[in-house]
């Protein structure tokens, strides 16, 4: 079988006419049977490209007759097989991607050094740094020996890199190097207007090196850009071949390398379960952080809160619904957001006051120009998988829209965060309340999830710092819960007409200062449930701006980023994994009022 020849070229010149050039260079090489790539710029041309010999030669004819190219000479290795899929040639901005203006090999570059004279200075010891300046991912199949590599992952980085090079550089004589030599035509030129006064560049770069001299000073192999990944220093292809997933190139030994697993990963970028995760939950955890910054909320929006029309409401004039349905405003406050227009129907049209409802309807409370209060941006995510989202959710930071509160809540920053995905949560946690927060990932999962909660079937433990010290150690409350809020949304014991409700609490440290860090755990899910019985009991906990001390009730709902906290934090969660059906249980870190307590 013929072998397949194969050649890398570059030069610097002007070059016009760039699109008829292009068609009839992709209309020849096809033609002759030639694959490969070829890159037009007006600065030149770079190629890499293989086939025939004879085709080959045709091709060099007719570059070589294009103004400019005469003096094109190519690097030349043979393969048993051909490297490249198909025939391209693109027009492009440059031949090599550097994004530097003002540099120009065409009218000017370094001094180049022949490979003959460079094996000779390393025969003789000279005093030189040979630089690299080829990607980090080609110096790991070879390089010189004693070679400083430049240390980038693009070209296009190099001269960031430059800058970072220790300045006593400037001043030593510097020969850099890269695959065919491109490069340090750019590179060269970049570092003497950095200040670098001693600049060599290899002529034709490894390749050439390795034609006229082989393996002398060199270690491994050339990394080439097709599909022979490797070349030895007699230009042949190696067995080397090239990871899928981070594409660095493998040598043979590499390749026996347990964790090499095409196409998913190889010993440079392998990782275990628990590292992929970490990596991932890293990722998701920057998304989540760029969706608080800045707050969604505090950015003026027209803000559209939903009124939905209950049945027992039909009828009513539209005033008169929305002030039932949300008592906490009175009745002329309504008739003056009616007035004002900012009571609308589902076409974002304005209704008047007088306007009856029916029962299904569903209006809107229009609020133009909103900017929400400022709350916690400190979320954490604890645990992610294709069911799952577990949050560490900071306060104040309500759950979901409600109030004064739309945008500045977790539910629409996760959403923003994972979209298109849009996460629910299965259950509910007071806005002042820190710790864990349980999202599912679709519907299915949610109904499988959501009436754990709902049924009582989720292990929960809270922690708290309580005012007062219990007597016992262990203790209890039954009391039943109202199920209507009252002001400011609280509930109160009602034994005639309240939700049965069961909290368990056990004592962990009683404090000098009339405090006690217990640990809470409510069979039930009532609304406040812990709150209102630590308050019925004579021990309201620390900071909480509704139930207060002696029975008495505060004015304050959502606490502010200055107020002191409230001292109850959702600890632990246990309940069945949605696709497993296996227990999981989650743990939240301590916040710093328990664990100061925990100390003590």
């Amino acid at each position: 079988m013929e072998a397949i020849t194969n050649i890398a070229a570059y030069k610097f010149a002007r070059l016009a006419e760039l699109k008829p050039l292009r068609e009839r260079l992709l209309r020849l090489c096809r033609g002759w049977g030639l694959k490969g790539t070829i890159l037009l710029s007006t600065e030149g041309i770079n190629l890499f490209v293989a086939g025939s010999a004879a085709s080959i030669d045709l091709l060099l004819h007719e570059l070589r007759n294009i103004p400019g190219l005469a003096e094109l000479t190519p690097k030349i290795s043979e393969s048993d097989h051909q490297p490249f899929s198909r025939m391209l040639v693109r027009i492009k901005k440059e031949i090599i991607a550097f994004g530097v203006e003002g540099i120009d090999p065409a009218q000017r570059t370094s001094p180049k050094l022949d490979a003959r004279t460079l094996k000779q200075w390393l025969d003789e010891g000279r005093p030189i740094t040979l630089l690299d300046t080829r990607n980090d991912y080609e110096v790991k199949l070879g390089t010189f020996k004693g070679a400083l590599p430049i240390g980038v992952n693009h070209f296009r980085d190099f001269p960031a890199a430059v800058d970072k090079l220790p300045g006593a550089m400037r001043e030593q004589p510097i020969v850099m190097f890269c695959t065919g030599g491109i490069r340090c035509e750019k590179a060269g030129p970049f570092m003497e207007s950095r200040g670098f006064r001693q600049i060599f560049q290899l002529d034709g770069g490894i390749l050439k090196y390795f034609e006229e001299c082989g393996a002398a000073h060199y270690e491994g192999e050339c990394f080439v850009f097709d599909q022979r990944v490797g070349v030895d220093p007699s230009l042949h292809e190696t067995e080397s071949t090239q990871c899928f997933n981070c594409l660095t190139p493998l040598t043979q030994d590499q390749q026996e390398d347990p964790r090499y697993q095409p196409p998913v990963s190889c010993p440079y970028c392998f990782r275990t379960t628990e590292e992929r995760r970490a990596a991932e939950l890293a990722v998701r955890q920057q998304a989540i952080s760029q969706a608080c910054h800045p707050l969604p909320g505090s950015t003026p929006y027209d803000n559209y809160r939903p009124l939905n029309v209950p049945p027992n409401l039909d009828g009513m004039t539209v005033v008169e619904f929305v002030a039932r349905l949300l008592p906490h405003v009175p009745l002329p406050e309504w008739e003056k957001i009616a007035s004002q227009g900012r009571l609308v129907d589902v076409d974002r049209r304005s209704v008047a006051p007088s306007h009856p409802v029916r029962a299904g309807e569903r209006y809107w409370h229009w609020i133009p120009e909103t900017i929400e209060p400022p709350v916690s941006s400190d979320i954490r995510l604890v645990h992610e998988d294709e069911a799952l989202i577990v949050i560490h959710k900071p306060a104040p930071l309500p759950l979901h829209p409600c109030g004064r509160f739309n945008r500045n809540t977790l539910q629409h920053i996760i959403q923003l965060a994972y979209r298109p995905q849009k996460p629910r949560p299965a259950h509910r946690l007071d806005a002042n309340t820190t710790g864990l927060v349980v999202f599912t990932r679709t519907r299915a999962f949610a109904s499988l999830v959501q009436p754990q909660f709902a049924r009582g079937q989720v292990e929960k433990k809270y922690l708290a710092r309580i005012q007062g010290h219990p007597m016992q150690d262990r203790f209890a409350c039954d009391a039943a819960i109202s199920d209507e809020p009252g002001d400011l949304g609280a509930r109160e014991v009602d034994e005639e007409n309240g939700l049965e409700a069961r909290t368990e609490f056990t004592v962990l440290v009683r404090l000098a200062d009339g405090t006690t860090l217990i640990e809470a755990r409510p069979l039930t899910g009532r609304t406040n449930q812990i709150r209102v019985h630590l308050w019925e009991l004579g021990f309201p906990i620390s900071g909480d701006p509704v139930y207060l001390p002696n029975r008495a009730r505060g004015n304050t709902q959502t606490l502010s980023l200055t107020d002191p906290p409230l001292c109850l934090h959702a600890w632990k969660l246990g309940f069945k994994h949605p696709v497993t059906r296996q227990l999981v249980e989650f743990t939240a870190p301590q916040p710093l009022w328990a664990a100061e307590a925990a100390i003590h």
